[in-house]
This record gives C-alpha cells, sequence and structure tokens, in this order.
C-alpha cells in the first residue's frame, strides 16, 4: 500500500492522529470475531475478505475527507464500503445503520433526501488483480461525535448487500476542530531560578 499509514504489531492495528488537523489514521488486518487475539477489524466472510487482509482508514476533520485502502481481498470485485453508527462486534448487525448528516427518523433509511452520497459517507471500491482497492469521499459538514464508529464492507456496491466485514474507527468529531492536534494549549510551568549565593 503505497503511502500506508501506521500500523502496530499483532492483528489488532494502530491508530495515530492526523498531524495536518484533527482526524485519525487507523489500520489493522481482518480476523474472524472467534479469532485468539481481537482485532477491530472483523470478517464474516473468510472467502471475500479473508483473515490477515489490511484495511487502513484516513479522516482529515479540516478537509472533510475519510478515505479507505485495503489489500488482500477477494481479487476484480466491487464492495460498497459507507461509514456506520455503531461498533464492530460479533454479530454482523451490531454496526448498527449507515451515518448520515440527514437523520432519517426511519432505518433501515430508505429515503432518497437522507440515504444519498451527500448525507452518507459512501467509500466503495472495486478491487485489482492483487485484491487491493482504495476509495474517498469529501463531506461538506462535518462527522457529529459519538455518530460516527465504523466502516463496514458489504457485499455489493453502494452499501447494499450482505455485510461481510467490519472496522472499528475511532472517527474525530466536528468539535476537536477548534483545537487542532499540534496546537493544544499547555499552560506554562513555572521555573525558580537557581539562587547564587556569594562567597
Amino acid at each position: 500500500m503505497a503511502g500506508g499509514g501506521a500500523e502496530g504489531g499483532g492483528s489488532a492495528g494502530s491508530a495515530t492522529v492526523d498531524p495536518g488537523g484533527y482526524g485519525a489514521r487507523e489500520a489493522a488486518r481482518f480476523s474472524p470475531p472467534n479469532a485468539f487475539v481481537a482485532s477491530r477489524a472483523l470478517t464474516y466472510d473468510m472467502n471475500l475478505v479473508p483473515a490477515g487482509a489490511r484495511v487502513e482508514v484516513v479522516q482529515r476533520g479540516g478537509h472533510g475527507r475519510v478515505s479507505v485502502r485495503v489489500e488482500g481481498l477477494a481479487a476484480g470485485r466491487a464492495y460498497g464500503a459507507p461509514v456506520h453508527q455503531g461498533e464492530c462486534g460479533g454479530d454482523p448487525a451490531a454496526a448498527g445503520g449507515h451515518y448520515q448528516h440527514c437523520e432519517d427518523p426511519v432505518q433501515p433509511s430508505m429515503d432518497p433526501a437522507c440515504a444519498n452520497p451527500e448525507s452518507e459517507v459512501w467509500l466503495g471500491f472495486t478491487t485489482d488483480a492483487h485484491g487491493a482497492g482504495a476509495a474517498s469521499a469529501r463531506q461538506s459538514r462535518e462527522l457529529r461525535s459519538g455518530e460516527a464508529r465504523s466502516v463496514v464492507l458489504h457485499g455489493m456496491p453502494g452499501g447494499a448487500g450482505a455485510r461481510i466485514a467490519c472496522f472499528t474507527v475511532a472517527f474525530e468529531p466536528a468539535a476537536v476542530e477548534s483545537m487542532p492536534f499540534g496546537r493544544v494549549p499547555v499552560a506554562p510551568v513555572p521555573v525558580k531560578s537557581p539562587v547564587r549565593r556569594g562567597r
């Protein structure tokens, strides 16, 4: 994965902040829900998302952009990959519905006023001959605090079809924009000057 981000040891994955503003860069390797070593990236269909396949999600909050990159998936296949409201779990339904800027009170949302790429974060992609793929989406609004918690891979483009994998992501809320990483104010610490004594 050219220009790939941070990745920790083992399958548990890692997370770092985006130094260009608020946001996050997280990577992990997929494992089944019952794996001995827990991962934030879960596969529910090992034929389409094999254990050990890699996923990376980058959020650049100041630009309203979310990106996904994958390696090791089934080759030459189209996947849907919307941002979801909940965290991943052993049950594919644990991630809840799609995150929406326009909050449709009826779920699952079918109203085209809310179920569209302007309201939701759609990251669909098609893998190449090596099972790698990437996509990004730019939004005019930032993600609300605590309401976007995962990216779910679907077996069909557009976020339809079976949920075949899920990656829990610590998306940063828009409220963080007022205090971007690297510019957090620090209270001054008083320093005592050494006392010099004459001889």
